[in-house]
């Protein structure tokens, strides 16, 4: 492409950014990346502005311009002086966390079309929306957005059921082309023993999830001596659970396992290069789902949202258990038989992961393709 046909864009992303929860990082991480391969192929320099709840964190993380997400004038002038409006990805249009965030990413968006702004909705999750009132914010800003993309076919059917009627396609997550680290920044990570990685977050009051999990990696452990390692996806809160997991595992543990928490730090690529070096991933949070079929590590998941189950269903696989129920047994068998059988596991996944490896770079190829 010649200089004299060389274009340069700003573009607003809006989403769940600067909260020290991996798995968003790496949503961003991955549209960022997605955008610059994709300007580079068609010839579009994009200057990226991102709303983030830290902008000095996001700046000096991925050396982009960075605005406060609650600071209305800033996020009026980046808005009117880009050339779109990207939201997403992530589950950023539900009410399971509360009723504010679907008025907020709503919002945001109707501004950019207010301000005459082509919107992308880039690989989100849409719902749950448990609160029928919330629709119509939904269906306003996803009929005038340009282009729209979900990360599922469920999301797909929530906006055709409430009335969205533009072209919507159903993409992977885009954590999915997210690329390992140029540079390893985390402490080694090798291990004689083969290497869990736990997923854990907190959901139940009660707490009986956590216990569940932690009597099945006991009861591994009994079978086999592994290093079970912890990966906190959202700091500090992730942390905490795996301490609770690993506080109901000292009686009958054994002792020729190890039992350990992982400090990756914040940037999202380092935590996919610890997760490469696991042998198995049990996981709840979807992210560490996500990086493992990235990384084609065998995987277990342990469902507390319908999000898990729609992903697991992209891969052919089903859940091990659920918040509500766990079969400790066959938890610990199934880790068991995916220790022994990796690569048979790999051959039976590897065409369905191939798939969404290929198809994440979708939203950013259209994206990149109006502006241009």
């Amino acid at each position: 492409m010649d200089a004299k046909n060389h274009k340069t864009v700003r573009v607003v992303i809006s989403g769940y950014y600067g909260f020290n929860n991996s798995g968003d990082e790496a949503v961003l991480r991955s549209i960022l990346l997605a955008l610059e391969e994709q300007g580079k192929v068609q010839g579009l320099s994009i200057v990226p502005v991102v709303m983030s709840i830290n902008p000095s964190l996001t700046s000096k993380m991925y050396n982009v311009e960075s605005i406060h997400r609650m600071h209305m004038p800033s996020i009026y002038k980046a808005i009117k002086a880009a050339d779109g409006l990207i939201s997403g990805g992530g589950s950023l249009l539900q009410d399971a966390t509360g009723i504010k965030s679907i008025p907020y990413y709503t919002g945001i968006i109707k501004l950019a079309q207010w301000l005459n702004k082509p919107t992308f909705i880039y690989a989100q999750g849409i719902g749950p929306v448990n609160r029928s009132w919330l629709a119509p914010f939904i269906k306003s800003a996803m009929q005038k957005s340009a282009y729209i993309s979900v990360r599922d076919e469920q999301s797909a059917q929530y906006l055709q059921k409430i009335g969205v009627t533009k072209t919507i396609e159903v993409v992977p997550d885009p954590v999915m082309g997210m690329p390992l680290p140029e540079h390893v920044e985390i402490p080694d990570t090798n291990s004689s023993l083969p290497i869990i990685g736990v997923s854990v977050r907190f959901w139940r009051e009660d707490r009986a999830d956590l216990k569940r999990i932690a009597d099945a990696l006991v009861q591994l452990t009994q079978k086999r001596d592994v290093c079970i390692r912890f990966l906190p996806f959202h700091t500090p809160d992730d942390i905490e659970a795996s301490k609770f997991v690993m506080s109901y595992m000292q009686v009958g543990f054994s002792a020729g396992s190890k039992l350990e928490i992982a400090h990756i730090g914040e940037d999202p690529q380092q935590m996919l290069y610890a997760v490469s070096q696991c042998d198995v991933l049990f996981g709840m949070r979807l992210h560490a789902l996500i990086y493992a079929a990235n990384q084609k590590v065998p995987l277990l998941g342990l469902s507390y949202d319908p999000k898990i189950d729609q992903f697991l269903k992209r891969i052919n696989a089903l859940p091990i258990g659920t918040t509500e129920e766990l079969d400790i047994e066959a938890a610990s068998q199934a880790l068991m038989s995916l220790l022994d059988r990796k690569d048979a596991w790999l051959e039976h996944k590897l065409s369905y992961i191939e798939k969404l490896i290929e198809y994440a770079q979708k939203p950013s190829q259209h994206i990149v393709s109006t502006l241009r």
